[in-house]
């Protein structure tokens, strides 16, 4: 008997205000909304400012480097897709381009025993399936172990 594959992770839905997220994330790109009025970062993505209400935002690339601002380790898969993954660390990571400038994603590449709040994280990516990539977070490169 063959063994099964695993079952996939499930993979990003875009819709008109998401795709331009996704679409940098195929290129290996972090991008965000910027607000063209009060000049805020944003994310999640938006159809208008949160703090001001202006509708004018615009896709900016960010750096890629954040630090750890909150964590979780996941012990119990949250979907069949994630049980090969275990344990699965979940973060909050704040990005270096704004204060409170926080993106939810997985951490990869990292020892639970070895996580601390501002640890130095650096941007990666995880081609899920053929175009469907999502932008993950690690380490920084000085601060991963070998």
């Amino acid at each position: 008997m063959t063994p099964t594959a695993a079952p996939p992770k499930p993979l990003p839905l875009a819709d008109e205000t998401t795709t331009p997220y996704w679409d940098a994330a195929r290129e290996r790109r972090l991008t965000v909304q910027h607000c063209d009025s009060c000049l805020r970062y944003l994310h999640l993505p938006v159809d208008a400012c949160p703090t001001c209400g202006a509708a004018e935002l615009t896709w900016k690339d960010m750096s890629g480097r954040a630090t750890l601002y909150s964590y979780t380790v996941m012990h119990d898969a949250p979907a069949p897709g994630f049980a090969d993954h275990l344990p699965y660390i979940v973060v909050v990571a704040e990005l270096e381009e704004q204060k409170n400038l926080l993106i939810t994603t997985n951490l990869v590449d990292a020892d639970p025993a070895d996580l601390r709040i501002g640890l130095p994280l650096e941007v990666t990516f995880d081609e899920l399936a053929p175009g469907d990539v999502v932008p993950q977070f690690r380490p920084a490169s000085r601060h991963r172990s070998a």
